[in-house]
């Protein structure tokens, strides 16, 4: 391990932490250093994820995350452009399938043009065809400003301009404590390093890293998984793009939909399923030190007295492939159960308060020469430029 001083050490090497990392090293040319506790950049949420570049639809006007993802979503577009990493603006489909989803489609619309897209077309039940001829529905919208790309790719990039400028990126290096001595000493299992200043984007373990830096993270990371299925190569045809159902605004998930990938193929996916590991991507992995800490937290209570019936559904059709299934044809009647098979699985870093209220929006804590994020669930991939340079505007002003 290198033994010089660092301005800043980012703990977590996701897209978040990259992308701060590279806001700080290119536009204000201070010394950074990435510590990712796994084998490879992106491993965790910014590689599970379905590869989506979202428009802002779905986020309350004047919120972090509506502005964050508007503002980021040109970023990551022109980012990609200038550095040839395939992208593909395609658009999406928001269908509605019940009569009592049209208020909510209402809003959606309402809410996509607020938050200033433009691509926006309210589509009556004869117009879905045009986007998707296999789907079902009795109204729809198509929103222009949707494109997929792969995140890991991204993050990689982001990498390789810190280390244009003079920053380092170290893999397998795990945070294990802080210590205080003039400038801040950051342990880890590759020795210790020193800085001016400390962000955390620790992601599955952001609250346990705030906790080891004696913050108060106010808030508990819940894991969800979140399970796909991939559309076998015969069937892709049913599917041109992506297409959505109406989410419930009652949760901070979007619901099981179809997504086409930038490098080929087709997911379906995700549900969201409690985890009893934070890094617990298959039902046999369990932790009990998660599981524990889960079940003593008071906020996990409150939550799970509210939403017991959601959570026992998403584990009967995480179980059953004919119940995934069910949900997948109220889009595409045409899907049948041979037609998919398992893929793969995320884990998202879910935030919970003590009052049981599901964060919605980007939870950031500060202390004393330090930043915690604690909470950045999607559109963060989308939004990691304009989130990145907005932490750097915030560390910069008080180095």
């Amino acid at each position: 391990m290198s033994k010089k001083l660092y301005d800043i050490v980012i703990i977590g090497g996701g897209i978040v932490g990259c992308s701060t990392g590279m806001a700080l090293s290119q536009e204000h040319r201070v010394k950074v250093m990435i510590i990712e506790a796994e084998k490879e950049l992106a491993y965790h949420q910014t590689g599970n994820n379905s590869g989506v570049i979202h428009s802002g639809l779905y986020y309350k006007p004047g919120s972090l995350k509506a502005e964050n993802c508007v503002r980021g979503r040109e970023l990551m577009y022109k980012f990609c452009e200038e550095n040839e990493i395939r992208n593909e603006r395609c658009g999406k489909l928001v269908v509605a399938t019940e009569d009592n989803e049209i208020p909510r489609l209402n809003d959606l619309e309402e809410r996509g043009r607020k938050n200033g897209l433009q691509g926006i077309k309210r589509l009556r039940k004869e117009e879905l065809g045009e986007y998707e001829p296999n789907v079902r529905g009795i109204g729809g919208l198509f929103v222009g400003e949707t494109g997929i790309v792969d995140y890991k790719d991204v993050t990689k990039k982001f990498a390789e301009k810190i280390k244009e400028y003079d920053g380092e990126v170290y893999t397998e290096c795990k945070f294990q404590g802080l210590v205080r001595k003039g400038n801040m000493v950051v342990e880890t299992t590759k020795g210790a390093i020193e800085c001016k200043y400390l962000i955390n984007c620790g992601g599955l373990q952001s609250d346990r890293i705030a906790k080891m830096c004696r913050i108060n993270p106010k808030v508990k990371i819940i894991p969800f998984r979140g399970e796909y299925y991939t559309i076998k190569k015969e069937k892709e045809s049913l599917v041109k793009n992506l297409i959505y159902p109406v989410p419930d605004p009652r949760f901070p998930f979007l619901g099981v939909h179809f997504t086409r990938m930038i490098k080929g193929g087709c997911e379906a996916g995700p549900n969201a399923v409690l985890a009893f590991k934070r890094e617990g991507y298959k039902h046999s992995q369990i932790s009990v030190k998660d599981t524990g800490e889960m079940l003593v937290y008071p906020g996990f209570w409150i939550m799970a007295s509210k939403f017991y019936k959601m959570g026992i559904a998403e584990f009967y059709r995480s179980f059953s492939k004919k119940k995934f299934v069910e949900s997948l044809q109220r889009l595409v009647p045409g899907v049948e159960s041979d037609d998919i098979e398992r893929g793969g699985a995320g884990v998202r870093a879910q935030a919970l308060g003590k009052n049981g209220s599901l964060l919605d929006d980007f939870c950031i804590e500060e202390g004393e020469r330090m930043i915690h994020i604690l909470n950045a669930p999607s559109p963060a991939a989308t939004a990691s430029i304009s989130i990145g340079e907005s932490i750097a505007e915030i560390v910069k002003s008080r180095l």
